[in-house]
């Protein structure tokens, strides 16, 4: 892990205990600062505020996604499904402290509703990949299956916060399929046809943007 992230996560660690032991109002920066043995001004350079701290994980996934998403995908929406994985298996692989960030959230108004702003990121940033990598695509679709992206990887998650037992990247995948499959947008391959005709049978539910992307993927 590189030092800066190393700093970060034992700077968050220390302020989610904080938070936890004596309440979120209740602790100064100060308090976090000296917690994690580092000065004041090195916390203000690594995060903004204590708000910062409890988000900091999701700033630098939601960059992650941008440059994965950005390197371009022959499957737009099994690409939005894969940055949907990459976010629960962060949060996955340290379940512990991913449980005491939610207790906290859970108790402070504030941060709940900086946590609905951003999921609504989250969305906002697979729907915009989706309008930019099907051309065409209707608007209700791409936001659709954004949406319910989100809500199913946030369904999945919560089981996992809210509970004692692992959940396994699995069952995301899963969700994810099924996902796929109701919206008309299944990962399973079309039969090839003879070079000469091509015969192509889409569920009635698939997007055109989606309809149009795989015949030209058949054609070329």
């Amino acid at each position: 892990m590189h030092e800066s992230a190393e700093l970060r996560t034992g700077v968050v660690a220390a302020a989610l205990e904080l938070f936890a032991s004596q309440g979120f109002d209740q602790t100064s920066v100060e308090q976090i600062a000296k917690a994690a043995g580092v000065s004041r001004s090195t916390f203000f350079r690594q995060f903004g505020g204590k708000e910062d701290v409890v988000f900091a994980d999701h700033e630098v996934l939601l960059e992650q996604l941008r440059s994965f998403l950005a390197e371009g995908h022959d499957d737009p929406w099994g690409a939005v499904c894969a940055a949907s994985e990459s976010v629960f298996a962060h949060f996955a692989h340290d379940p512990e402290l991913a449980r005491r960030r939610y207790q906290i959230v859970r108790q402070v108004p504030v941060l709940r509703e900086r946590e609905i702003i951003t999921v609504f990121r989250y969305e906002r940033l697979f729907d915009d990949y989706l309008r930019s990598s099907l051309p065409g695509i209707d608007p209700l679709d791409a936001v659709g299956f954004s949406a319910l992206v989100t809500a199913v990887h946030n369904h999945v998650l919560r089981q996992l916060l809210r509970g004692k037992k692992k959940v396994p990247l699995s069952t995301l995948q899963t969700a994810l399929a099924d996902v796929r499959r109701r919206y008309g947008v299944s990962s399973e391959a079309v039969a090839e046809a003879p070079d000469d005709v091509v015969v192509a049978v889409f569920p009635r539910s698939m997007p055109i943007a989606e309809v149009t992307r795989r015949l030209r993927t058949q054609l070329d």
